[in-house]
């Protein structure tokens, strides 16, 4: 067979196992391990549309990468998983041979299946964009590797999508997400972070003005693109926390204002905005500018109030969580919790019914510390009428970062008469690692396997496992965001001791008596959810 000299200079830069050779969008040329590398001959190949060989969730990727390829351009290498099974995942790399019109040139190597979800659109959600990220610039700083954050703005998105159908505005959405794919590391470094904004790593390449040109050239719709270099020297914490800057700013902002020239820009910025937040909460802190809310947590066998949570409300009406996370970034977050501490046996102390016991929620960060305990042990000594009525809730929005330590802090609490309770089980992957290294006398179940536990068959068996693992370990159950008297049936089944929720009552000023469950109207059992801080 006579083979066409640029052919084999395709080869030349395309070195791999397997060549393709695509013209008008359909395989004229297969040489190579075909069968091994594709599970097709390279008989079969030949004739095939191209874009035919590719899973449906990774054709819009192909579309974008092949369509768009002006002469001499190489694009790749991108991982796509290729039609049937069993899954098979391959790496191409794409040359458009020079003054061959449509005729492009492609590698093909075997790959393995990408790390991390990505939903049906091939993208990646914001945590697993970031948690892979991080990976990305640890090997940055060992290979060398140049890698940009590159911050992606389609216009008028919404105003175009309302004037398609609905089959159509899905289509659109699914060619978006390939072109951003098309342009990011392997293919699978790109997220969406609003319908119309995305954000995507890739290896240092042409210019941002480039990557938006061909966005607009493969969507129909107008894009805008800004690159931001990622050092590779930086620390991978301090570049993952600038990323996080930098997208925030972007989601908030979009490209409108001048966007940073480098991750530490972003940084500094968002910093300075941050600070001037965090300043202010410092003050509300030290000066006990919040107040503290208190909701029911009932003892399913009797319906009353076992004890009641006190839940943090801060003077401007800022989202608790959103404060919180705010003072454990600042090393605010140990103050934070004396204060609320000192707030609730105050409180205590003040009960005359010497009945009330309160929950109150304690950081990772703050419960490796044993100045918090010491704080504990000199609030009780100067009010023993509030001893053996403080329930401490271990958080995870901090990671405990020394498990034997925190736990010789929670048993010195628990010398002290307090009950503790690990809050929101199964909300983080540490949660079996902290239930396994702590001694608890509570665990609370996240209220995600409790809100529609009544319909849900896959989330009662998990509680029920969850309860009976408890059990064997003498600790006691709460389930929290419990609406719906269908749920509390469930919850007494499973053995669950207490539960938490709107059913029973919402955050108020004072302690309030459980509502009974024949006393709640239709209305509020669907009314909104209690969480920790909120």
């Amino acid at each position: 067979m006579s083979i066409d000299p640029r052919r084999l200079l395709g080869l030349a830069f395309a070195s791999a196992d397997l060549l393709l050779e695509i013209e008008n969008d359909r395989v004229s040329l297969a040489l190579g391990a075909a069968q091994r590398i594709m599970g097709q001959d390279e008989r079969t190949l030949t004739g095939r549309a191209w874009r035919d060989l590719f899973a449906a969730a990774d054709q819009p990727l192909i579309d974008a990468a092949t369509r768009v390829m002006d002469d001499g351009q190489r694009r790749g290498p991108v991982t796509v998983r290729m039609a049937g099974e069993p899954p098979r995942h391959v790496n191409l790399t794409m040359r458009a041979l020079p003054d061959n019109g449509d005729r492009i040139s492609v590698s093909v190597t075997p790959a393995n299946a990408p790390s991390g979800q990505v939903d049906e659109e091939g993208l990646r959600n914001r945590q697993s964009f970031e948690d892979i990220a991080r990976g990305l610039f640890e090997a940055a700083r060992v290979t060398g590797l140049e890698l940009e954050l590159a911050m992606v703005d389609f216009s008028d998105l919404d105003s175009l999508r309302q004037q398609l159908s609905q089959p159509e505005a899905r289509a659109l959405d699914l060619k978006l997400a390939g072109a951003v794919r098309a342009e990011s590391h392997a293919g699978g470094m790109a997220t969406r972070l609003s319908p119309d904004r995305f954000a995507l790593v890739r290896a240092k390449a042409d210019h941002a003005d480039d990557m938006a040109q061909r966005l607009t050239r493969s969507t129909t719709v107008q894009a805008s693109a800004h690159v931001v270099p990622i050092d590779g020297g930086v620390a991978p914490s301090r570049g993952l926390k600038a990323l996080r800057y930098a997208l925030d700013d972007f989601l908030r902002e979009g490209l409108k204002d001048t966007p940073p020239l480098s991750l530490s820009e972003a940084m500094n910025r968002s910093v300075k905005r941050t600070l001037s937040r965090a300043g202010a909460l410092g003050v509300a802190v030290s000066q006990r500018r919040f107040t503290l809310a208190y909701q029911p947590v009932v003892d399913l066998k009797t319906g009353a109030a076992h004890h009641h949570e006190a839940l943090v409300r801060f003077e401007d009406g800022g989202s608790p969580f959103q404060l919180i996370r705010m003072a454990e970034e600042f090393d605010l977050i140990e103050e934070l919790d004396h204060a609320i501490a000192e707030m609730a046996v105050k409180r205590l102390a003040a009960d005359r019914s010497d009945a009330l016991k309160l929950a109150i929620n304690v950081s990772g960060r703050t419960i490796v510390n044993e100045g918090f305990v010491d704080h504990v042990d000199r609030l009780l000594a100067k009010a023993e009428v509030a001893r053996g009525r403080l329930i401490f809730e271990i958080t995870e929005t901090s990671a405990i970062d020394d498990l034997p330590r925190a736990n010789q802090h929670i048993q010195a609490l628990r010398g002290l008469g307090s009950l503790v309770c690990l809050d929101d089980f199964g909300a983080g992957a540490s949660s079996f690692a902290y239930l396994q290294e702590l001694s608890l006398d509570i665990v609370k179940i996240d209220g995600r396997y409790v809100r529609e536990l009544a319909g849900n068959g896959r989330d009662g068996a998990m509680v029920r496992r969850l309860v009976e693992l408890c059990q064997d370990l003498n600790v006691r159950t709460v389930a929290e965001m419990v609406e719906t008297a269908d749920v509390v049936e469930v919850l007494r089944k499973a053995g669950v001791d207490f539960a938490q929720g709107w059913l029973f009552g919402k955050p108020s000023d004072q302690p309030q008596p459980a509502l009974k469950i024949g006393a709640v109207t239709p209305a509020a059992r669907r009314a909104g959810v209690s969480e920790g801080w909120g």
